[in-house]
């Protein structure tokens, strides 16, 4: 029995799900392409496995593509709402057996991406300048197609602070700024840029703004507001006495100041013309009517007005100016140049180069004239030519004068710079209107003389000869220049000084060479420096110094001191080996040692190749060592030791260095044996230890007996007695009666000798001598004060008389039964000697264990 079979249908998902079967479905037109935008969604009634299409219209563009089995829809067109703002669009499903198709519309919304449009700009308007502050003069209008806040539009200016114009932001009305009007004459066209600008959008998932901005040219249109203005003022003209009526004096010219449309001007005299000139209306021209000797005034300030003529022959706006004309006589002579025979204008001198400044060139005879009379007669005279070596005198005429020439820069009339010197003499007018002139030329051959002494390239010169040149070899040339010309300028060399001894100078060359006999040695001298002479005909000289340097060969062996050195070698310390290289310089003289041979062992030794200090290897420590690596019991050893030098070529030479190898011991002295043992191939150097020695022994003496003295003097002084001023109540410290036997002070200051000795008493007898409460009569002293540091007072007993401090010098003390008092400095002594016996013998002791 056979089975209905049911067509497979789309799940109806609603406008915002993004599956289903696509009704109702809205793209954003910013949707980049390649997007999976939708997934259709469907199923068979029986199970079957559907198949998605999708498909458009005849001739639609294709902005989708559907994969078949999963459903889901890829843009593959970009969108674009401005366009298309919807799209049909033919979805079916099938099992195989049915197809379901079904027409949906997808709607594609809006993104910001359109930029306003203006559609009446740019433009160009013509307004006039009289129109009023705050005038509309002009709409903007710009559309944006985007919709909602993309699509509004508000306007304005590029630069609103620095234009006439405001716009209305939101009806893009164009106005004058209050406060503002339009000047032809200042601004003739104004350029304003209008920006447009939407309200902002999404695009792209970002907010965005676009603009457009436009410009408008404005001209603006002149009006009759100006009065006419006179072209070149002031204005000045001249009526020369040979002028005959009817001629032309003076033209005058003004234009309207409203140039964008400007009138016709009329001219006029208003005043001043006295009836003898007469100007031409359209034109302005002045002219003479009558005879300048019936001319009544030597200067006329005539008033001139400048009038505008409106198209109806009206006057309007008018200007006036002042023309100034002058009567004069006529300036119709120039300056003339005059010499002894007549007219001339080429002068000529032969001269020494360096005269005295402020000299006269009399060979020059010189008259200028003006033949004029007055103001016209007056001209200047200045002389133009190479800096200013020369002045003219007088430097202002009237009519006529005799030119005097004067040297003011007598170093610049140099020979050696020009041979000769060519100068303008130039006469011109000052107060003519022509500034009539005249020139002349003035030549002057300069002769030379001998003012230059010779001048070496440099001031010192530098050269450098290896010792071994043979003599007669050159060493430097010098040069000197003299610019004189002639004998002048022939040049002498000579040399002189204390290390030119070795030298000689071609006198005509400068070429400076060794003396036939010459040696040099870089090691007997290395520097030599003296000084060349450069000398022209007439003595007058110039002197560089010149510096030799002798360059060292290595031309020397090292030499040790002896071929065959002797050394004693303590174990741990290095002996020393020296040879000396009497070459000059390095690394001529700088030595390498190095060990060529040791017997009878050749590896136990190193040697310092800079120093030449020989050792032991570092591992040696002990003859032990010594012994089981030579399996010797003779520590004798015989170097071979190489002294070479670092020059090219290099040069050596050898000794032989015996070695007695011992170790460190010390003599019952102390380290003083030890010492002498490790330095008794050195005599010298164990006679500046002894001496040092010896020499501060004495040094330790002197302080230490000084410094008793000096302590004893102190102690020991007698002092006169004194009365005693008593001060009750003003005590800080008690003291008991020194008479008395002393309890505990005493025994600080006993020293107990050897052999069971009693102590005895080294006490500070003047203790009390340098407290100051003793009083003296004259001068008066201080009040009493407490020691710096005083012993604890004793304990106040009642009715005991308080101690007075005593002026005597000396002290009661109670002695020692059967035994002397020991003095100070015996003590000190004694202390010493027990501390050294007892140093000695600490150190024997160390020495036998």
């Amino acid at each position: 029995m056979a089975q209905a079979d049911f067509a497979p249908y789309f799940y109806d998902n609603g406008p915002y799900s993004h599956n289903g079967n696509l009704a109702l479905f809205s793209l954003s037109e910013d949707t980049p392409v390649g997007t999976q935008i939708y997934s259709l969604n469907g199923t068979d009634p029986e199970g079957q496995k559907v198949r998605y299409g999708l498909s458009f219209d005849p001739g639609s563009k294709e902005y989708f593509r559907v994969d078949p089995e999963s459903g889901n829809i890829t843009l593959v067109e970009k969108l674009d709402r401005e366009k298309q703002d919807s799209i049909d669009v033919l979805v079916s499903i099938t099992d195989g057996q049915s197809k379901v198709v079904e027409r949906v519309t997808i709607f594609v919304m809006d993104a910001n991406d359109e930029k306003p449009e203006f559609q009446n700009m740019p433009a160009i308007l013509d307004v006039l300048e009289t129109t009023e502050s705050g005038s509309s003069i002009y709409k903007v209008e710009a559309v944006d197609r985007d919709t909602g806040s993309g699509g509004s539009v508000t306007y304005f200016l590029q630069n609103p602070q620095s234009t006439l114009f405001a716009v209305d932001r939101h009806s893009g009305v164009l106005r004058i700024k209050s406060g503002e009007m339009l000047d032809y004459e200042k601004t003739k066209t104004h350029f304003v840029t209008v920006i447009a600008k939407d309200g902002g959008g999404n695009f792209n998932g970002k907010e965005q703004f676009l603009s457009s901005s436009a410009t408008l040219t404005i001209n603006v249109i002149d009006a009759q507001d100006t009065p006419p203005s006179f072209v070149g003022t002031p204005y000045f003209a001249y009526v020369y006495e040979v002028s005959v009526p009817g001629s032309e004096i003076f033209s005058v010219f003004a234009k309207d100041g409203d140039v964008g449309n400007p009138n016709p001007i009329r001219y006029s005299f208003d005043d001043g013309d006295d009836g003898v000139f007469s100007i031409n209306r359209t034109s302005g021209l002045i002219t003479l009517l009558t005879l300048p000797i019936h001319l009544k005034r030597e200067i006329f300030n005539i008033k001139v007005r400048a009038s505008e003529v409106s198209p109806e022959g009206r006057l309007m706006d008018y200007s006036v100016t002042t023309v100034v004309i002058r009567v004069v006589d006529l300036n119709n002579n120039p300056p003339t140049f005059y010499g002894e025979n007549g007219l001339q204008n080429v002068f000529e001198l032969t001269m020494y180069e360096h005269p005295p400044e402020g000299e006269i060139l009399r060979g020059l005879k010189i008259t200028v004239n003006d033949s004029d009379q007055g103001a016209n007669a007056k001209f200047n005279l200045r002389l133009i030519g190479p800096g200013r070596m020369l002045r003219v005198v007088p430097q202002t005429v009237l009519n006529e004068a005799q030119v005097t020439i004067l040297v003011e820069d007598s170093a610049a009339m140099d020979y050696e710079k020009h041979h000769f010197l060519t100068y303008k003499l130039l006469a011109v007018e000052i107060d003519t209107p022509e500034r009539f002139s005249a020139t002349a030329d003035i030549v002057i051959h300069l002769l030379d003389t001998n003012d230059n002494a010779p001048k070496f390239s440099s001031d010192y010169y530098i050269a450098r000869i290896p010792e071994n040149s043979p003599g007669g070899s050159n060493v430097v040339s010098v040069t000197a220049i003299d610019p004189d010309s002639g004998p002048w300028g022939e040049v002498k060399y000579s040399i002189y000084g204390s290390g030119a001894d070795l030298f000689l100078i071609q006198p005509e060359s400068g070429i400076i060479y060794t003396q036939p006999w010459a040696s040099l040695d870089a090691e007997v001298r290395s520097k030599y420096n003296f000084y060349v002479k450069a000398e022209d005909a007439e003595g007058k000289y110039s002197l560089a110094e010149v510096f030799v340097t002798v360059l060292d060969l290595n031309d020397h062996p090292p030499a040790f001191n002896d071929n065959f050195l002797e050394k004693t070698m303590v174990i741990g310390a290095p002996v020393k080996i020296e040879a000396v290289d009497d070459d000059a310089e390095v690394p001529n003289n700088v030595i390498e040692y190095a060990i060529m041979k040791a017997e009878p062992d050749n590896n136990i030794f190193d040697i310092n190749a800079d120093t030449g200090e020989i050792m032991l290897k570092s591992y040696i420590k002990s003859m032990a060592i010594i012994q089981n690596i030579t399996k010797q019991t003779d520590f004798t050893w015989s170097l071979v030791v190489q002294a070479r030098d670092r020059g090219q070529p290099s040069f050596s030479t050898t000794a032989v260095v015996k070695i007695d190898i011992t170790e460190a011991t010390q003599l019952k002295g102390g380290p003083l044996g030890s010492f002498l043992l490790q330095n008794r191939n050195k005599p010298l150097q164990i006679l500046g230890m002894l001496a040092g020695v010896i020499s501060l022994m004495v040094v330790v003496t002197v302080i230490i007996s000084t410094a008793i003295f000096m302590r004893n003097k102190k102690s020991n002084r007698i002092l006169p007695n004194r009365r005693v001023r008593r001060r009750r109540k003003q005590h800080t410290w008690n003291f008991q009666n020194p008479l008395k036997t002393p309890e505990t002070p005493g025994v600080k200051f006993r020293v107990e000798e050897e052999e069971q000795e009693p102590e005895a008493v080294v006490e500070n007898v003047n203790y009390n001598n340098n407290i100051n409460t003793a009083v003296r009569h004259w001068p008066p002293p201080p009040p009493p004060c407490a020691p710096s540091l005083p012993p604890p007072p004793p304990p106040y007993i009642p009715g005991e008389r308080q101690w007075v401090v005593p002026t005597g010098s000396t002290v009661v003390a109670p002695k020692p039964k059967k035994k002397p008092v020991i003095t100070r400095q015996d003590t000190v002594n004694k202390a010493l000697v027990s501390e050294l016996k007892m140093r000695l013998e600490q150190k024997r002791s160390n020495n036998f264990t």
